[in-house]
């Protein structure tokens, strides 16, 4: 098992997504959680298995090798997807020479877009879980949860041919309950550490500068391609992090060489 620590108790749920974004961001989760450096840590990082770094170009190499933990790596992860910019987004992305980790809900997205999931996930990118209607999952039973993750997991594997291993359980609320389910339907949960809350703005500019202020050395970046702003802000959050020696890099890619273990919480620390 890995080393966990111990999470902070997340302030009340509000009613928006966005803005629970930045109460997790504050406040944290209820479970315990695991580092990327953690992760490596445990896994045996440095025993000569995984030591392909970048390519000067803040890209990861074809063998899709790096280790992070000699490389400044960041995640970008896109939630509540796909919408109608993601396949914009997907061109940015492969121009960019940029994998990312989209975490994709089931009803009105998944099923009303599949040409747009199958893209995702033939374009190298990782197809994750953030469940079938966007429930509050740590507000349902145990039924209900498996419920809204399995239906996804299902619609998914209907259109790729695989069930994802990662899971963003809605406004990052998470508990033992969800913890459990997840960890029977072989889904890691996976968190954040740099939020633009593009949300609450439009301003493209406004959502890049947010992100590169916050940004940091195996941080996760939390977007969402259903919003105005955001897909505009990328090239140049791409652009500026790899101009500061950030490797872009997915979830799997930032623990690697440890694998993604069914039921935990994996969340980065901010420096201070």
């Amino acid at each position: 098992m890995f080393r966990t620590k111990p999470g902070r108790r997340q302030r009340p749920a509000l009613a928006l997504l966005a803005t629970a974004s930045l109460v997790l961001t504050l406040g944290g989760c209820a479970a315990d959680t695991v580092t990327p450096a953690e992760a490596r840590e445990q896994a045996g990082q440095g025993d000569g298995a995984h030591t392909e770094g970048k390519d000067g170009k803040g890209e990861v190499p074809a063998s899709g090798a790096v280790d992070c933990a000699k490389v400044k790596c960041i995640a970008l992860t896109f939630d509540a997807g796909p919408g109608k910019d993601t396949p914009r987004l997907l061109d940015i992305l492969k121009e960019k020479q940029v994998h990312a980790t989209f975490f994709l809900l089931g009803k009105k997205h998944v099923v009303r877009y599949p040409e747009v999931v199958r893209r995702i996930a033939d374009e190298g990118h990782e197809v994750a879980n953030h469940t079938w209607t966007h429930r509050i999952l740590t507000d349902t039973d145990a039924a209900e949860v498996r419920d809204e993750l399995s239906r996804t997991q299902d619609a998914i594997a209907e259109i790729t041919g695989h069930k994802p291993t990662l899971m963003r359980p809605p406004q990052g609320r998470t508990d033992d309950t969800v913890s459990g389910v997840s960890r029977d339907l072989g889904l890691a949960q996976v968190l954040w550490s740099i939020t633009a809350k593009d949300y609450s703005t439009e301003d493209s500019a406004l959502i890049r500068q947010r992100v590169l202020d916050q940004a940091h050395g195996d941080g996760i970046i939390l977007l969402h391609d259903i919003y105005k702003g955001t897909v505009p802000a990328v090239p140049g959050i791409i652009d500026e992090l790899k101009r500061r020696g950030y490797t872009f890099v997915t979830v799997p890619q930032l623990i690697a060489p440890a694998e993604p273990e069914p039921g935990t919480v994996y969340r980065p620390e901010r420096p201070e």
